[in-house]
């Protein structure tokens, strides 16, 4: 497994919050923690351009992280290793907003997913099949430096009708997949081609309006019931019969 080098900057509770982060992004600098079980968690500072690099070497999300961490005095090597736990982007401009930094070491096994990746071309495809991905990424645990870049399946043999399962995934030396082993991973299935014939009707209009129903909210019911009880007719009251 790839493992890259990341400075990173120690934070201290005057430069953390909401409009710090904003300043720290107008800069480009990522505002992000690092954090492990039953230790207290670091507020650090990260270059954007410099975590985006990291992340785009062939592990991807997976990549082990060696933070090197200034003003770090908790540890005498001011340095970290880590894996990515969480990544914020901004929901349209795609830039980081924030990330979740989890502290590992080498010699302990850990959980995270990797992606499945498909070999060959399934011969199904060729008498009209079309190959149907189900799962996408998987669990895995194992050692840091074990970790995979990608699982590999092979769907050469597939026919239509065929599907692989969990069981059928080439896994590497010491990687156990956490995942029910008759799971299925891909299918290969047939075209289905529908046809319905809607009858119309004698004197029906070539195109019948589309009414949409709109659904409300309790709120909105609320104050439509009111209005609704105001248009409805009253009732005609029958006269009471004379008694003779």
């Amino acid at each position: 497994m790839e493992q890259v080098q990341l400075q990173a900057t120690l934070r201290n509770k005057e430069e953390t919050g909401k409009s710090m982060a904003v300043k720290l992004r107008a800069k480009g600098f990522v505002p992000a923690v690092v954090y492990k079980a039953a230790e207290e968690t670091l507020s650090i500072t990260i270059n954007e351009k410099d975590f985006l690099k990291a992340m785009h070497t062939s592990a991807g999300a997976n990549v082990l992280i060696e933070l090197l961490i200034s003003g770090d005095t908790a540890d005498k090597k001011h340095s970290r290793t880590v894996i990515i736990k969480e990544i914020q982007q901004h929901p349209y401009k795609d830039n980081v907003l924030h990330v979740d930094f989890y502290q590992i070491a080498l010699d302990e096994v850990i959980k995270v997913k990797v992606p499945i990746v498909t070999k060959g071309e399934a011969v199904g495809t060729k008498t009209g099949g079309i190959v149907e991905r189900i799962m996408w990424e998987v669990e895995i645990e194992c050692l840091p430096t074990q970790i995979p870049e990608k699982l590999e399946i092979d769907i050469s043999s597939m026919e239509v009708g065929h599907h692989k399962i969990i069981n059928d995934i080439a896994v590497p030396s010491g990687v156990k997949i956490l995942a029910e082993p008759e799971q299925i991973v891909v299918a290969v299935e047939a075209k289905k081609a529908v046809e319905e014939v809607v009858a119309v009707p004698e004197g029906a209009p070539d195109e019948p309006e589309v009414i949409r129903e709109k659904k409300l909210t309790d709120e909105e019911a609320a104050e439509e019931a009111p209005a609704a009880e105001e248009k409805k007719p009253k009732e005609d009251k029958k006269p009471k019969e004379e008694k003779k």
